[in-house]
């Protein structure tokens, strides 16, 4: 099977689009459609549904697609451990961290990392849902959940402690709360819903002030904690946030400083296969350096 038209085919089934495929390919559309036909008529398969949507995957197509996924990941190891037997630490590194973390914590610290591997490229893969680090799909995770993955190295990174944060046009509309039994007075964001949210008891700020009852309704839920993050810089009301999302951002004021949340642990996780490599060496060590900064 030809390689070229499998992994076109990959990147298709992955963009759901032919469009997208060409982009990640560098391939103009009428390329990656042919090769998607003339891999199809090989196999003698239809192997996606044309939408409107886009591109679905058919039976066929999603068999092929799982054992594409790990021809792949195989084909990005080899071209790793080449690029490892260099003096130098070299070559593509792809990271994948959940939204917040990895856009707000992660990348403002990799100009550090470019400025002292310039010769290892980063593809940052900022995604909410888990990557499978154990098949290649990324070479390094930073999560802020331990892994479910087995044949993984894991790392502690850092602990996360969690406050509440407001805008301050908010507390100039509202008033500052001063003490947790104000806070039924004011209006609150969450992360929602609930029970999908990927750091346990995020919705601890709704049951403060409220022992033996009911947790109060926010007036507003969003399914990212960036997302919360903005609602609550646009002064809509208070939000319980981790600091590595807080801390640094000037747009927001902490409330009630002596109350936290429950702390939470970040993991680096890569691997087994890559234990060697020099580049997640050097990305790892870089990252638990910055970690141990930031905490100090």
């Amino acid at each position: 099977m030809d390689w070229d038209k499998l992994k076109t085919f990959h990147a298709a089934a992955e963009a759901r689009s032919l469009t997208g495929a060409a982009e990640t390919l560098n391939l103009s559309q009428s390329a990656v459609s042919r090769q998607i036909s003339a891999l199809e008529d090989s196999l003698g398969v239809k192997l996606f549904h044309r939408h409107t949507r886009g591109l679905l995957l058919t039976e066929p197509g999603r068999v092929l697609f799982e054992a594409a996924g790990e021809i792949a990941g195989r084909v990005a190891l080899a071209e790793g451990a080449v690029q490892d037997v260099r003096d130098e630490p070299s070559g593509l590194l792809r990271v994948t961290a959940p939204t917040a973390l990895g856009s707000i914590w992660l990348a403002p610290r990799l100009a550090r990392f470019h400025e002292a591997y310039p010769n290892i490229r980063l593809r940052l893969l900022l995604t909410d849902h888990e990557l499978d680090i154990a098949r290649l799909e990324a070479d390094v995770a930073i999560r802020p959940w331990a892994p479910t993955q087995k044949d993984v190295i894991q790392r502690k990174l850092m602990d996360a402690s969690q406050h509440l944060y407001a805008a301050p046009s908010y507390l100039a509309r509202k008033g500052t709360p001063q003490s947790e039994g104000d806070l039924d007075a004011h209006a609150f964001i969450a992360y929602g819903p609930r029970h999908l949210a990927p750091i346990p008891q995020l919705g601890w700020p709704l049951a403060l002030g409220r022992a033996g009852k009911a947790p109060r309704e926010p007036v507003a839920e969003v399914n990212t904690i960036k997302g919360v993050m903005r609602l609550c810089e646009a002064g809509i009301g208070i939000a319980g946030l981790p600091a590595y999302v807080a801390r640094e951002n000037p747009n927001l004021e902490v409330v009630l400083p002596e109350v936290s949340g429950p702390d939470f642990e970040t993991y680096l996780i890569y691997p087994e296969e890559l234990r060697g490599s020099r580049r997640v060496a050097a990305f790892a060590s870089f990252v638990i350096e910055e970690a141990r900064r930031w905490q100090d």
